[in-house]
Formats: C-alpha cells, sequence, structure tokens
C-alpha cells in the first residue's frame, strides 16, 4: 500500500522505520514544525523528520492539520492509509477522510484503558502490572477507534516510563506492520472497544511530576519512575528546585520530606517507609550522586517539599 507516516517523537522513529523496510511504500511523511531546541535555540527538526529525509522521504510539517494547503499536498500523494504513531496534533475529519482505509493509530496502551497524551506514565504511576500497545483505526474522539490488535507488556517493579515506553515502540512497531499488511489482504478487522475499563491519560504537567513526601513511599516510587526521564520528578529544597531520578524504599520511617544523610545513603521520609534517594540534580548544575549532592548541604533540619 502507499503510506503516507505521521509522527514526531524518537518513539516514533521505530515505527517509521519498520514501515521502510516492509512490504509497503512510505511515499510522505508528516511531522510537527520545527522547534526550538538546546543551549542555542536553534530550529530543530522531529526526529522523524530527521530520519525521513535520510531516506529521501518528502516530509510534510503543517502548523496545524487542518491547513488547506496541507490538505490539498496530502491528497496529491493518494495515499491507501495513513499510520500514525505520537503525531501529537488531533487529526481533523477532512484529513481523515483522505485515505481509502483510514488512519490507524498505535497507541501505547490497553485500549480502552489509558486514552489520551500519557498512556504510559500514567500505567507506571496508577501502578499497573501490566500494559500494552493496541492498533486502532483513528476517528474523531480521543483513542476511541475500534481496535485492530494488540500486544502486551509487563511492568517491572523498576520499570520507568522511558524503559517501558521504548519496548512497546518495538513491539508496537511489529505489531503494526502486521496489521496493515493484514489490511492489504483483508485479513483483519477492528473489533469495537469495550465500554468497561475506560481511563484517560492526560499530558504529565510540571506539578504531577513534584513529589508528594506525604504519599506512601510505592506511590512516591511510582510517581518518580513514571516521569523518568520527562518531564523529570522534582521536589524543593528551600528555594532550590531538585530534580530526582528513581528511587528505592528503605527499611526505617522518617516524617514526610525530612532527609537523613548517611555515609553511604541519602534517605527521605514518606507517608510509610522512607526512600533512598539515588541521582538527583539540583537546578543549575549537573546530576550526581544523592550522596555526593548531600556533602554540601547545610543545617540541622533538612525537609523536601
Amino acid at each position: 500500500m502507499r503510506l503516507v507516516f505521521a509522527g514526531t517523537p524518537e518513539v516514533a522513529v521505530v515505527s517509521l522505520e519498520a514501515l521502510i523496510a516492509s512490504r509497503h511504500d512510505v511515499v510522505a511523511v508528516v511531522t510537527r514544525p520545527d522547534a526550538v531546541a538546546g543551549r542555542g535555540h536553534r530550529l530543530t527538526p522531529s526526529p522523524v523528520s530527521r530520519v525521513a529525509e535520510e531516506h529521501g522521504i518528502p516530509t510534510l510539517k503543517p502548523a496545524k492539520p487542518n491547513d488547506p494547503q496541507f490538505i490539498a499536498e496530502l491528497q496529491q500523494y493518494q495515499p491507501d492509509c495513513c499510520p500514525v504513531v505520537a503525531y501529537g496534533a488531533l487529526i481533523p475529519q477532512p484529513v481523515l477522510d483522505i485515505p481509502a482505509k483510514g488512519w490507524v493509530n498505535l497507541h501505547f496502551s490497553l485500549l480502552p484503558a489509558w486514552r489520551g497524551a500519557a498512556p504510559v506514565q500514567r500505567a507506571v504511576m496508577a501502578g499497573d502490572d501490566v500494559t500494552g500497545a493496541a492498533v486502532f483505526q483513528l476517528e474523531a474522539g480521543m483513542d476511541t477507534g475500534p481496535v485492530f490488535g494488540v500486544v502486551t507488556e509487563t511492568i517491572g517493579p523498576r520499570d520507568t516510563s522511558g524503559d517501558l515506553l521504548g519496548r512497546l515502540a518495538h513491539s508496537g512497531a511489529g505489531l503494526l506492520v502486521k496489521v496493515l499488511d493484514g489490511i492489504e489482504d483483508a485479513t483483519v478487522h477492528a473489533v469495537p472497544q469495550s465500554a468497561d475499563g475506560v481511563s484517560l491519560a492526560p499530558k504529565i504537567t510540571v506539578d504531577d511530576a513534584r513529589v508528594r513526601w506525604d504519599d506512601p513511599a510505592l506511590a512516591v516510587d511510582r510517581r518518580i519512575r513514571a516521569c523518568t526521564p520527562a518531564p523529570g520528578a522534582w521536589t524543593m529544597l528551600d528555594d532550590v528546585k531538585v530534580k530526582l531520578q528513581p528511587v528505592s524504599i528503605a527499611d526505617e520511617s522518617l516524617a514526610p520530606g525530612q532527609m537523613k544523610i548517611e555515609k553511604a545513603r541519602v534517605l527521605v521520609g514518606t507517608l510509610t517507609q522512607a526512600v533512598e534517594l539515588g541521582v538527583v540534580q539540583p537546578a543549575g548544575k549537573k546530576a550526581m550522586a544523592a550522596t555526593d549532592w548531600a556533602r554540601g548541604l547545610h543545617g540541622d533540619r533538612l525537609v523536601l517539599q
């Protein structure tokens, strides 16, 4: 089939490369416009754009998917189907109607669970044991279309959202290729999603990523792992913002937020057990081991907030 692929971040690159290597013909790519990035504040193309250009595939970068010029350009490519992975914008109905076989979306959850922008992060934060990826027919609703197929993935006790998403990107790409093969061969059929088990996964905000030390230790651990690597869990020590990488649950208790600095570890209290800090990054400094950071701290009562 003639495909126009839509995607933007690094996690979508795996699917794009799998489709390029498949029996299908990727005739164009749709991605978000170049964005300012880095200390130099230079306009930088998306990871998907970069890979498309390496393969000589034309790239469309509409500011908005309902732009008439973009719609006209997409029509000229005459796609049979448009696979989409983490594109980053809602596809309006006139654009959904262009390919004869519609738009097929790879979403990183077991739908109808975790519909929305941050399914993997929300699954880790909620303490789910299992998640997965689903390929479904895109429609106007938020991740509500009928599902062609799923793959499952166990969430390990130390998994960050980055770890989990990395695995799902690969298993999901394989699923996407199989579904597109089946669509072309008329051997797969989409099944409506269940009305039960619906949950929403809105984008993780800066406030969502702030650690609540009055939560139980398990919830603190999950929040930090869910926000690793992005947007990064954080806390405050006095007026200094400190980013936190994953922690481990310790064998003693402290008051919520209270720090205990030992020679080989740094503990912080929660509602239940204390947690041991791993790698931290104070504002304006490089990431470092918590024990190295703690050597420079002063005060009789150090409390994270």
